[in-house]
């Protein structure tokens, strides 16, 4: 025998990189393993017959080609059928992609439908979106405190994005805050008194301010009978109105203008054009000052008449008003919930749900914020200030705090605010002299003084002067829960 015979040889092959395989690139692979695997069994046939004589030597080869011309038989494929397959395959891609487009545009469609019913009902002031019952109480950490103003804080306004935060105070000051840092950004200082023709800003107490549904414009009024414009970015001096023979008390833009409204003590409302920096009209019907203000987009707007117990609607357009009765006391404060319910207070601790279309409250709650007092001589805790977020369920007031138990109180409105239930309340220490939530409904800010905005009849030096920022948390539904759950 030769050497050779005992000696194996090695083939070395080149690797080749995978690819990833079709189905009928799977086929033909397959068809050509079957064919090597013919191969291989002549090969080893023909080895072993070297050592043993077989009769299978010729049976072999026939076996693997009778397999191969099944498999090709299974395998194979027309040109007419593989047109079919391709055709049908479109066909299901095409029907997938149009169920995949209606349920879109069935889902965009029903998206559009609820935003326009939505803004007919808001239009129509009958929007009530129920989010009361999701509010959770915060906790007292949670709570900040903004200082800045040396005064008790009268008034305060909210930007339409939710940034920021103006507020004014008895020191003649407006200051304008980030809400996210509690940084002030802006502060206009109070002069003092008689210095009007040289200083730029208040020299008398700001008892009220508004700010532009655009942002653009921050109005204020004061004690001196004046109304000043700023430019609500960088709070730079615009324009000075004059005209009103009392001081100041209520001020509002008409959403979507800028046309502003203004209330006064002298008991009358004036219209102003703030872009053409013009006065428009003046209209009269109050028998006492008027001690707030509140508009919304209509071409109206809603006054309370302080002593006078009265609240009024005023048509502009059409030059009349609509007189309403039901508070014992004093109306010290008012705002619009939309455009067709409103929330008052007064100093008789009454918190009224009105509607205008019915001259009496729909809900009143006596002794909103309990009483003070000696037992025999208790009296109610004025409410001095109320607030709500705008076409929904959800108010707030807060009380002139004479005592150590001061708090803002949030309620949830009934169905067709039929009802005043109350959910929580948030210990504030002092008089809370205002109250605004914010538009996306996340958190409320009151104005906080050791005064009342209006008088000096009490004086709580533990009390701090500043803006309290309240975070409104909501529940999780039942979607944010379950994943809560598994987590």
């Amino acid at each position: 025998m030769s050497s050779s015979f005992f000696v194996k040889k090695t083939d070395y092959t080149k690797p080749v990189k995978k690819v990833r395989a079709t189905p009928a690139a799977k086929r033909v692979k397959d068809l050509e393993t079957s064919e090597t695997g013919a191969q291989r069994g002549k090969k080893s046939s023909s080895k072993y017959n070297e050592e043993i004589s077989s009769d299978s030597e010729t049976e072999g080869p026939i076996v693997s080609k009778r397999r191969q011309k099944t498999e090709e038989e299974d395998y194979d494929e027309t040109p007419q059928e593989k047109k079919l397959r391709l055709a049908k395959r479109y066909l299901e891609q095409l029907k997938q992609e149009e169920e995949n487009k209606a349920e879109e545009e069935t889902f965009e469609s029903d998206l559009i439908a609820g935003r326009l019913q939505e803004e007919v009902l808001e239009q129509r002031g009958k929007l009530q979106r129920p989010i009361a019952k999701d509010i959770l109480p915060p906790d007292s950490s949670e709570v900040r405190l903004f200082k800045g103003h040396k005064l008790p804080v009268i008034c305060l306004v909210i930007s339409p994005d939710d940034k920021f935060v103006f507020s004014a105070a008895k020191d003649c000051s407006v200051i304008k805050w980030d809400v996210a840092t509690g940084r002030k950004l802006h502060t206009v200082h109070g002069g003092r008194k008689g210095t009007d023709d040289r200083h730029v800003g208040h020299t008398a107490h700001v008892l009220c301010m508004a700010i532009s549904s655009d942002g653009k414009y921050l109005a204020t009024g004061d004690m001196n009978k004046l109304i000043m414009i700023w430019e609500a970015d960088t709070l730079k001096h615009l324009y000075k109105f004059t005209g009103h023979k009392g001081p100041v008390s209520g001020l509002s833009f008409r959403k979507g203008t800028h046309d502003l409204y203004s209330a006064s003590h002298d008991r009358s409302i004036k219209v102003w054009n703030v872009d053409e920096n013009a006065y428009v009209e003046t209209l009269f019907g109050h028998q006492d000052a008027i001690t707030g203000l509140d508009s919304l987009s209509r071409e109206r707007c809603v006054t309370a008449g302080g002593r006078d117990r009265t609240v009024r609607v005023w048509k502009i357009a059409e030059e009349s008003q609509l007189v309403f009765h039901g508070h014992e006391g004093s109306i010290d404060c008012i705002q619009l919930i939309n455009e067709e319910h409103m929330i008052t207070g007064a100093d008789d601790g009454s918190v009224c749900l009105w509607s205008v279309n019915k001259k009496k409250p729909l809900t009143t709650v006596k002794q909103a914020h309990g009483c003070h007092g000696d037992r025999g001589l208790e009296q109610p805790h004025w409410v001095s200030s109320v607030a709500a977020l705008h076409n929904s369920d959800a108010v707030a007031s807060g009380a002139s705090g004479c005592s150590h138990n001061s708090h803002v109180q949030l309620w949830k409105c009934g169905q067709n605010y039929r009802g005043l239930e109350p959910l929580f309340s948030v210990p504030v220490p002092g008089f809370v002299n205002c109250l605004k939530f914010a538009s996306s409904g996340q958190f409320l800010v009151a104005g906080v003084g050791q005064e009342h905005r209006l008088g000096r009849w009490w004086r709580l030096k533990e009390a701090k002067n500043g803006i309290y920022v309240i975070p409104l948390k909501r529940k999780p539904n039942q979607d944010e829960a379950s994943t809560l759950e598994s987590r």
